[in-house]
């Protein structure tokens, strides 16, 4: 069996108009911390990014927030007591977030979030690796996606073979149990990205 000690938040950098989102992201920073599983995160400190983060710190939570340089200004980088690293571009961001994190859960967001989102469910569907991908669909948030997908498999583009675990939970109450019983049935090596083959003919 699987541990569950940290987790990648993929979320927006802004907070939405509905106050239901940051309140989603500070409530999660808390149970975070109170659980004691660390906090990986696009590093930002404005909107959802940053409500997270500072809930976690805030319950003596450990925070890696991990962002690319040109977005330092942009995205406010996180200051403070939180462990920041900063990467050359995106494609090390999002490999360094991969290696720190057991699972990802998925928060309101743009289309940043949903990008990382899907890239990480591309990965499982490949079977690159088993870490369980959850999205917090806070008041029906992602249920436009969910609809997406489940089409996309009424008109089998994706197909058996090609299927894979997107987990839901619609509260934040909702997510850890819901990783804890995703990592039951995994053990650390299928957690680990699988190496490419060269394609033998």
């Amino acid at each position: 069996m699987s541990e569950l000690k940290t987790i990648c938040v993929y979320c927006g950098s802004g907070p939405g108009n509905d106050p239901a989102y940051m309140a989603a992201g500070q409530a999660f920073g808390k149970i975070l911390a109170e659980n004691g599983i660390g906090l990986v995160y696009g590093g930002g400190s404005v909107g959802i990014m940053g409500a997270v983060a500072d809930a976690v710190e805030a319950g003596g939570g450990k925070v890696t927030g991990i962002i690319p340089d040109f977005l330092m200004r942009r995205e406010h980088a996180q200051r403070g007591e939180h462990g920041l690293i900063v990467t050359r571009d995106m494609h090390e961001r999002k490999r360094l977030m991969f290696e720190h994190a057991d699972a990802f859960v998925a928060l309101p967001g743009g289309v940043g979030t949903l990008e990382e989102l899907v890239e990480q469910l591309t990965w499982v569907q490949l079977g690159r690796h088993r870490k369980p991908v959850l999205v917090a669909n806070i008041k029906g948030f992602w249920n436009p996606l969910c609809a997406l997908l489940d089409h996309m498999k009424s008109v089998q583009f994706i197909r058996e073979g090609l299927d894979f675990n997107m987990l839901v939970a619609e509260n934040v109450d909702d997510i850890l149990p819901t990783l804890r019983k995703a990592l039951a049935g995994i053990d650390e090596e299928d957690k680990k990205m699988k190496e490419a083959r060269p394609h033998q003919l």
